[in-house]
């Protein structure tokens, strides 16, 4: 009785509310738990409207969020995600394209004083477009190192004013903000995300893609390089294999000297090679060993080499230069292209 009578105090307009945010739950495959604190209304607009062909941004109390949940099915693990200022986010993206599009709506904006640094504050040493007045001792009163040199007011060193964790003081975080330093970002802060029974938290959502790509690569070269060696034919090594097995017989028919067809070349080009080694040792020992035909052979031979040992390198390392580019620009489109359709 008691229970009844606490529900049926509940406004109307709050009861509405609940069942909206279960009604969402229920039509999209994927929501997610956004932070939205420090973000302005007129911002918060402007990034509801750019989702909306992307996503639907609920905001909503956090009272009535996690009641929501709570009547909802496997979605009320989602509840220890709600805290502070708090929006939903119900979207047909996988959860990383989600993530990525939160990411991107993010944008630096200045520090407040008494805000907590995020991160190490950083200013750099250099030059200040500030001419030299009050706004030395006020930069020197916020921590930062400045000084006046030819004129101009310079920071004379790159220095942390704020360390992550530490508290921004009034006159830090006005200096910073003249200063165009801006240690905060401001944006739609994905907590998890809820698809098919399974959360996802950024630590797992945030993904490094071109190291998710060079490892796709790696293993892809692995896997070619294994299946050749283990002789195991696929749609992707089947002429790899076809040409190494052809040189690999090629080899045993010249070694074995059979005079096929295919080999007979090869043959007489390495008894030609064989025999003109001969009559050069043997010239070299005793000029009159080889006559005049020979000899014009042999120089022959000797001016040739000379050639191809000068113009060689170049020229190969030329080929495989524009190989090795083609090569990486086809396996860069390609992998690309493929975690672009997964990671948007």
């Amino acid at each position: 009785m008691e229970e009844d009578h606490h529900t049926s105090h509940i406004p109307q307009w709050k009861k509405e509310e609940v069942e909206e945010i279960k009604e969402l739950i229920k039509e999209y495959p994927i929501f997610g738990i956004v932070g939205i604190g420090g973000i302005p209304a007129k911002q918060l607009q402007k990034m509801r409207r750019d989702l909306k062909d992307k996503a639907v941004l609920k905001v909503s109390r956090n009272t009535l969020i996690r009641r929501a949940l709570d009547e909802s099915d496997d979605e009320k693990d989602m509840e220890k995600f709600v805290d502070a200022q708090t929006a939903l986010i119900f979207t047909e993206q996988n959860p990383f394209k989600l993530f990525k599009t939160m990411e991107k709506s993010k944008s630096p904006s200045p520090i407040k004083a008494g805000t907590i640094a995020p991160k190490d504050i950083i200013v750099e040493k250099g030059e200040t477009s500030f001419p030299p007045g009050p706004i030395l001792g006020d930069m020197q009163a916020a921590g930062i190192p400045a000084a006046i040199d030819a004129g101009k007011v310079v920071i004379k060193e790159t220095k942390a004013v704020a360390k992550e964790g530490e508290e921004v003081s009034q006159k830090l975080a006005a200096m910073l903000t003249r200063l165009e330093i801006y240690p905060m970002e401001v944006g739609l802060d994905l907590r998890a995300a809820f698809e098919n029974g399974l959360i996802f938290t950024p630590d797992v959502l945030a993904i490094d893609e071109e190291k998710y790509f060079s490892d796709i690569v790696l293993a892809a070269q692995q896997a070619f390089n294994m299946s050749v060696f283990a002789a195991y034919p696929t749609a992707e090594n089947i002429n790899t294999l076809i040409a190494k097995a052809t040189s690999d017989a090629r080899n045993v028919g010249v070694n074995a000297e059979i005079l096929e067809p295919g080999i007979i070349d090869i043959l007489l080009g390495k008894a030609q090679s064989e025999m003109l080694s001969i009559a050069s040792v043997a010239s070299a020992n005793n000029e009159e060993a080889v006559d005049d035909e020979l000899k014009e052979a042999l120089g022959a031979a000797a001016s040739s080499a000379a050639a191809e040992t000068e113009a060689a390198p170049s020229e190969e390392k030329e080929v495989e230069e524009k190989e090795e580019e083609q090569e990486e620009e086809d396996s860069e489109e390609d992998g690309m292209a493929g975690l672009g359709a997964l990671f948007g």
